[in-house]
């Protein structure tokens, strides 16, 4: 990855964010149950997320697509039963709550100071349209993106390359134009060897991928993202 202080990520035209983790605290739905022990809690978000992200993957090798609602349903259950969590209403609350995701503190304010500089901006997610649209419009950002562009679309999980080629089909945009923003160093990996300008916002402290690509910079959260950029597209 390269040296922040030496580099910025000169002609990029457009700001692509990842959805669940990167905007959103995937792990703010558990922390709304209280009556969920807190390692518990802690566990069921690890489990839920880890099963989730395995059957975006195992499907898309199966071709047996299956929309991100029902992914996460899945996942949820299996997490649930593996937890000995399934109790009555649990699972419904816990849905309910993954369409009420928290954003991350910065995001309002980073969004802003992008649109404020002319970037276009936009999410390439694995969520389905009316998930993300849920979301967006729960936490006010409404205004904040030119486009939300969902897998459905294509009918595959990322990391395949479809779902970052609908990226460019759909801004109109070249690879190297484009600057992509994700928390999940699979994901970040994977747009960088597909073309993209890349910043991984490794919130959670991941150790480096073993895959193709290379991100162009790596940071804690996305506030550190507007001093990466020119300062116009």
């Amino acid at each position: 990855m390269s040296d922040n202080k030496l580099m910025r990520l000169d002609g990029a035209g457009a700001c692509l964010f990842d959805a669940y983790g990167t905007l959103f605290d995937f792990a703010s739905a558990a922390a709304r149950v209280p009556d969920l022990p807190p390692e518990k809690r802690e566990a069921l978000t690890a489990l839920w997320r880890d099963k989730q992200l395995k059957y975006t993957w195992l499907r898309s090798l199966q071709g047996r697509y299956a929309d991100f609602a029902q992914v996460t349903a899945d996942a949820l259950d299996f997490a649930l039963e593996s937890l000995g969590l399934d109790t009555p209403g649990l699972a419904a609350r816990l849905m309910a709550l993954y369409s009420e995701l928290e954003p991350s503190p910065e995001v309002p304010a980073v969004l802003a100071e992008l649109r404020r500089r002319g970037f276009r901006t936009a999410i390439l997610s694995n969520g389905t349209p009316a998930m993300l649209e849920t979301l967006v419009a729960r936490a006010g950002l409404e205004g904040a993106f030119d486009a939300i562009l969902s897998v459905d679309a294509v009918g595959v999980f990322k990391t395949h390359p479809k779902v970052y080629q609908h990226a460019l089909d759909a801004l109109d945009l070249p690879a190297r134009s484009i600057a992509f923003q994700s928390s999940n160093g699979w994901d970040a990996y994977a747009a960088s060897d597909f073309g993209m300008r890349v910043v991984w916002c490794n919130r959670y402290r991941q150790r480096r991928e073993r895959l193709p690509g290379a991100p162009d910079f790596e940071i804690s959260t996305l506030a550190e993202l507007p001093g990466l950029l020119p300062l116009a597209p």
